[in-house]
């Protein structure tokens, strides 16, 4: 059974959690002491040098980085419709994958992480950006129903976690009424998991 190293408050962590739920893949869950640094010491840093959650465990093959192991997961246990192989429709999916590492990071996640979490951080400029990446996905989901093609892909799951609970770094929905409805379709998908704040 894989095993992914875990913070139930961490969007990065849900979004594996939320596709394994979603492709019936069981999963073993290591819940790690993030606020002792537990991740930041051996043996985990050894298996992430980069002292970052979550990790994921698949017999011989251990990774790190949300969206690299949404890719794993879905290509091991799912189907063409969640991360397809043509070329056209899998760069769609990506763009996606990477505005989740970008946008969305330093955007709704970080103002979250000054806000519930006390980081330092520029909160203003976080808040901006959440904005930004919110008005553009507002943009996008006004004539479509997922982000990246006619059906949910790991696109969806890679941008949802942080995006569902901005308003806990003060970056709330209500003028997002696309966004917002698009979550409650992710949320309204069989076998759906939340995470705190989400509910």
């Amino acid at each position: 059974m894989p095993r992914l190293y875990d913070l139930e408050l961490s969007g990065n962590c849900h979004k594996v959690r939320l596709l394994c739920a979603l492709l019936g893949v069981p999963v073993e869950i290591a819940p790690v002491d993030f606020m002792a640094g537990e991740h930041k010491r051996s043996p985990l840093i050894d298996k992430n040098p980069f002292g970052e959650i979550p990790i994921f465990e698949d017999g011989e093959v251990t990774l790190r980085d949300s969206q690299a192991i949404l890719i794993y997961v879905a290509r091991k246990w799912g189907d063409e419709s969640w991360l397809p192989t043509d070329p056209a429709s899998m760069a769609k999916v990506a763009e996606w994958l990477f505005a989740a590492e970008n946008e969305i990071a330093r955007g709704p996640n970080d103002a979250r992480l000054h806000d519930k979490f006390g980081y330092a951080l520029d909160l203003k400029l976080a808040r901006e950006k959440a904005h930004c990446i919110l008005s553009l996905m507002e943009m996008r989901l006004a004539k479509t129903q997922w982000l990246a093609l006619d059906r949910p892909t790991i696109a969806d799951i890679a941008c949802m976690p942080y995006v569902a609970i901005s308003h806990e770094g003060g970056v709330p929905l209500t003028p997002y009424p696309a966004v917002r409805a698009w979550v409650e379709r992710v949320k309204a998908l069989p076998r759906f998991i939340p995470m705190p704040g989400q509910e």
